[in-house]
């Protein structure tokens, strides 16, 4: 669908007043705008009510983001809106005041903290600084003013920290030339720059310090061309970062917002000709691919060292690929020029079957849902046929010139996250155990023996600090096995885990392939002679191993051992987690209500779940069960 088409049904949907209702299209019709457009798009969505749309589409994912700062940010609503939206996110946006950001995050029961937002946009500009400053100034006073702004960001920060709300976003402040050029020596010029840029260094290790707090650094934007500033939207309008900067925010925003509600993509899916290397492997033969010492060749090997750079951070990294599967794997086994090798993949797949039907075939074997898919490709027909049959994956189209094949993969971050957790790394190498566990699986006759000879090795441990990122993580990734959804950030955790009453416990698992790591949380809390299950996740690289059942049978002895009386568990359905819906009633959990969306299960602890006698369980005090 061309861009102009898809503007054209959002502005007929609007006229005919069905957006609330076909507002799952609207994902859909916003990808192939661009621009101004977009942003159209964004202003048609913005007017829309939040809960008409949640009473016609109630499962739709939704954000709360509080937009606070010193300038007007008005225009910012509707970029985010579109940028959300096009994700299928839907905004529900709370504006503060004109410079009222001071008083709203420092005062923990403002407006804003009230509306308990996912997340806080305290959107920062230069006037900020230069507000502060007589006239004439010198590059001294702005110092003084920039580390007197700091000072109050950083109490202001200490107290969004404490209220345990969300994620605070911050930014770091551009410096257009207006202000340098008012200088007119050379020299003060630069130790204006350098002052500038150890103040906006400080604000960006806020985000270390600070746990809630990500900072946003602005200067890869404004490296690109865009604008930083606009005189009369300035001057007029008290709107002191430009439009097309705010844009641009607002789209590293959605890829934010696309993170915290649970929508990371984690497998990278490539096609090999003319997109990893230059030419037809088939035809041109190994010799004549290009992956290097040449014009395209260069740009082919810029792209490969990227997909690695990724891959080494935790993304699964494919190939589908219409070929004869020797030719392939001797070309990354042995070409001498490339730089992804065999290794560097989970799965390599060449046939001549379509790529849609690989595709699917993958989902299954690495047991994740094709919407965890990015699928790049430089055929036009091949991007077409998968966004038909597979609209859940995401399509990245590559053009004949290799040097765009790096912008074009990295342009919407699809593999963004908020921070790496340790686990991460190692993911590749897990999942390439995975495929051998399942290729082992195909030796036996039956399941029961296969576990058997698997080895299963778990251990239910209490949370510690170095835990936290994972768990917050598994909280925010984790979609089919997780009986709530709720998505839980690092500091909401800790808060979590610093309540006597509430209990988190970390699953780790291994067997005879390797170490799985930490692949589920268990989060409970105790109220008299009842204990609730608040949620309960589990990595679905370790589904259908009896694990659950071990885990909770094991809490369920604990709680009986404890004196409690009664065990309550919720389960939340969303379009991804119908895994888990039978979950409860399996282990003996009995149907009492529901609670708003939720559907409430108890067990009377009356008869436990058996353990399974496969799984070797340490449950943290010490001792092992069988």
């Amino acid at each position: 669908m061309t861009g102009t088409v898809s503007a054209e049904t959002l502005l007929d949907l609007h006229q005919a007043g069905r957006l609330a209702v076909d507002y799952p299209s609207v994902a859909r019709l916003i990808a192939p705008l661009t621009g101004d457009a977009r942003l159209r798009a964004g202003r048609l969505l913005a007017r829309l009510d939040p809960d008409e749309v949640l009473r016609e589409h109630p499962g739709t994912p939704t954000l709360t983001a509080a937009l606070t700062g010193h300038g007007t940010l008005a225009m910012l609503v509707p970029a985010l809106t579109a940028e959300l939206a096009r994700h299928g996110i839907l905004l529900r946006p709370h504006l503060t005041d004109h410079d009222s950001y001071v008083f709203e995050l420092g005062d923990p029961d403002s407006g804003l903290y009230r509306t308990q937002p996912h997340i806080t946009l305290c959107v920062l500009d230069p006037q900020v600084v230069f507000d502060r400053l007589p006239v004439p100034w010198t590059p001294d006073q702005v110092a003084q003013a920039f580390q007197a702004h700091l000072e109050v960001v950083a109490g202001l920060v200490r107290t969004f920290a404490s209220a345990n709300t969300g994620t605070l976003v911050l930014n770091t402040l551009p410096l257009p030339r207006r202000f340098t050029a008012q200088l007119i020596d050379h020299r003060s010029r630069a130790t204006l720059g350098a002052i500038w840029r150890e103040g906006n260094a400080r604000l960006l290790r806020l985000a270390a310090e600070h746990p809630p707090v990500i900072c946003l650094d602005l200067d890869p934007i404004l490296s690109d061309g865009v604008a930083a500033y606009d005189p009369a939207l300035s001057t007029y309008a008290k709107a002191h970062l430009a439009p097309g900067l705010l844009a641009a925010y607002a789209q590293e925003v959605g890829h934010l917002g696309r993170h915290l509600s649970g929508m990371t993509r984690k497998c990278l899916v490539l096609d090999l000709d003319n997109t990893v290397w230059g030419g037809v492997l088939g035809d041109d033969g190994p010799e004549g691919i290009e992956v290097r010492d040449s014009f395209r060749g260069e740009a082919f090997r810029a792209f490969q060292s990227v997909v690695k750079q990724l891959g080494s951070q935790g993304v699964l990294v494919a190939a589908v690929s219409k070929n004869d599967p020797e030719p392939v794997h001797a070309v990354l086994r042995e070409h001498p020029g490339m730089t992804l090798r065999g290794e560097d993949f989970v799965r390599v797949v060449a046939n001549w079957r379509p790529k849609h039907e690989n595709l699917r075939e993958l989902s299954t074997t690495l047991n994740l849902g094709v919407d965890s898919f990015v699928f790049v490709d430089d055929n036009p027909y091949e991007c077409g046929l998968v966004r038909r049959e597979l609209p859940g994956v995401t399509v990245v189209p590559v053009s004949e010139e290799p040097a765009g094949h790096v912008p074009a993969l990295l342009r919407d971050g699809w593999f963004d996250v908020r921070e790496l957790a340790v686990e991460d790394r190692g993911r590749p190498a897990q999942y390439r155990d995975e495929l051998a566990r399942a290729d082992f699986l195909e030796t036996f006759e039956s399941i029961a023996d296969y576990l058997r000879e698997l080895g299963v090795r778990v251990r239910l441990a209490s949370l510690t600090d170095a835990d936290l990122a994972r768990v917050s993580q598994l909280t925010l990734r984790t979609n089919q096995f997780n009986l709530t959804t709720e998505r839980l950030q690092p500091a909401q955790v800790r808060a979590r885990a610093a309540d006597p009453a509430q209990r988190i416990l970390t699953i780790r698992s291994a067997d005879r392939f390797g170490d799985n790591g930490l692949v589920g949380v268990i989060l409970t809390r105790r109220d008299g002679d009842r204990l609730h299950i608040d949620n309960f996740l589990l990595s679905c690289r370790v589904f259908a191993r009896g694990i659950e059942q071990a885990c909770l049978a094991a809490v369920l002895r604990a709680a009986r051992h404890d004196g409690v009386r009664r065990v309550l568990g919720r389960y939340r359905p969303t379009a991804k987690n119908r895994t888990v819906r039978d979950l409860l009633p399996r282990y003996g959990f009995a149907e009492i209500g529901t609670d708003g969306d939720a559907v409430v299960f108890q067990h009377d602890l009356t008869d436990l779940p058996i353990h399974p006698e496969h799984i070797d369980l340490d449950d943290g005090q010490g001792g092992s069960n069988r």
